[in-house]
C-alpha cells in the first residue's frame, strides 16, 4: 500500500542528514553516495544511490507503486538538477531487475556514464547484462583505507568484481596490483575503469576461480585432477606474496575448486588469502552476511591465523561511512583489517 507523502518526507529527512557528508565528499572529488538507506530510514527494501549524473532507485521487498515512483523521480530531479533517475525493481527471484522501461527511459538506463570517488574515475550503467551496480558504495570506507595503505605496495584483490579496490590502489600509487575474478564481464568493466584513470602501474586482471588463484599464489598448489577427475582449466600462477590482500567474497558460491560459505566456513577462504599475505603485511576481509556476529567472526579469523602459524598483530574494523547508517551500530557489511 502506498503512502507517498510519508515516503517523500523520509527521503527529505535522509537528504538533509547527509548535507555535511555530501559537502565533504564533493570537496574530495566524490560524486557517488547513498541518498536513502531504507532499512534504517523509513522504507525497508528501498535504496537510492547517486553515481554522478545517475540517481539509481532500487526496491528489493516489493515494487514501488506508480505514484511513489513518480514522486521519487520528481523529488531527486528537484534536488539534483541535470540528473537522470532510473528505477530498478529487484523484488523478484534472485534480485533480478524485472520492470520494463519505455524506450526513452531505457536509453538513459543503458547509457554509459562516468563518476568519481576520491578522484578515481569509474563507469556506471543503471542497466547492463548483470544485476548489481558496478561499484558497491558501502565499500567506499574500505577503498579509502586501501588508498591510504597502497603507495609503494603490492595488492592482491580477490573476488574483485569490477576491480574497484584494485583501481583505487593503483591510482594511489601501488607498485603492483593483481585483480582476480571468475567473470570476464566484470573484469572487462575493471579494465575500462583502469583506462579512465592515469595510473603509475598497469593493474593485472586474472580470470580465475579464487581458490585456484590463491592456492597457487600462496604456494599450496592447485592440482589439475582431483579423485581422478579433471578440474576446469585455470591460468597458471607463480607463488607470490603481497603486502596487501583484499578479500570480498559473495555469501555463497560453489565451484569445482571449493565452496564459498561466509556463514559456515569463512576459514576455507581465509587461510589461502592469509598465506598470500607477506609477513608483516595487511589482510582486509569482508563479510556481508547480517546474521554473522562481528565478534564471533573476528575471533574465528584470529584462531584460523594461529592455526596456520601466523600471528594477528593488530585488528581494526572499517565501518561504512555516514550514508550507510545502522540502527544498532552493527552494519551488515563487516570489514576487518588484520596486520599479520
Amino acid at each position: 500500500m502506498s503512502d507517498t507523502p510519508t515516503l517523500i518526507t523520509a527521503l527529505g529527512r535522509a537528504l538533509e542528514a547527509r548535507q555535511g557528508l555530501i559537502a565533504r565528499l564533493h570537496a574530495e572529488d566524490t560524486d557517488a553516495y547513498r541518498l536513502f538507506h531504507g532499512t534504517v530510514e523509513g522504507r525497508p527494501g528501498l535504496t537510492v544511490d547517486r553515481y554522478g549524473s545517475l540517481i539509481l532507485v532500487q526496491s528489493f521487498h516489493g515494487p514501488l507503486a506508480a505514484a511513489d515512483e513518480s514522486a521519487v523521480e520528481a523529488f531527486y530531479q528537484g534536488a539534483f538538477a541535470g540528473t537522470d533517475v532510473v528505477y530498478n525493481d529487484r523484488s523478484h527471484a534472485n534480485s533480478r531487475v524485472s520492470n520494463p522501461l519505455p524506450p526513452e527511459q531505457l536509453a538513459k538506463a543503458e547509457a554509459l556514464r562516468e563518476f568519481s570517488e576520491m578522484g578515481v574515475k569509474f563507469n556506471v550503467q543503471a542497466r547492463h547484462a548483470g544485476q548489481d551496480p558496478w561499484l558497491f558504495l558501502d565499500l567506499r570506507a574500505a577503498r579509502r583505507r586501501i588508498m591510504a595503505e597502497a603507495p609503494g605496495k603490492s595488492l592482491l584483490n580477490v573476488f574483485a568484481y569490477t576491480c574497484g579496490v584494485g583501481i583505487a590502489a593503483a591510482k594511489a600509487g601501488a607498485r603492483h596490483v593483481v585483480n582476480v575474478d571468475f567473470a570476464e564481464s566484470s573484469l572487462s568493466v575493471g579494465k575500462a575503469n583502469a583506462r579512465l584513470n592515469t595510473l603509475a602501474t598497469r593493474p593485472r586482471f586474472v580470470k580465475s576461480d579464487a581458490f585456484a588463484a590463491m592456492r597457487q599464489l600462496s604456494g599450496i598448489g592447485q592440482p589439475k585432477m582431483v579423485r581422478g577427475k579433471h578440474l576446469p582449466p585455470f591460468p597458471p600462477l607463480e607463488k607470490h606474496s603481497f603486502d596487501l590482500v583484499f578479500l570480498d567474497p559473495p555469501r555463497y558460491a560453489k565451484s569445482a575448486f571449493g565452496v564459498v560459505d561466509l556463514v559456515n566456513d569463512y576459514p576455507a577462504l581465509f587461510k589461502p588469502a592469509l598465506l598470500c599475505t607477506s609477513e608483516g603485511g595487511t589482510l582486509v576481509c569482508c563479510n556481508n552476511v547480517a546474521q554473522v556476529s562481528r565478534d564471533a567472526w573476528s575471533d574465528q579469523l584470529v584462531r584460523s591465523a594461529k592455526k596456520a602459524g601466523r600471528e594477528v598483530r593488530e585488528l581494526e574494523w572499517i565501518t561504512p561511512e555516514e550514508d550507510f547508517p545502522s540502527s544498532d551500530g552493527n552494519p551488515p557489511l563487516k570489514t576487518l583489517l588484520l596486520r599479520v
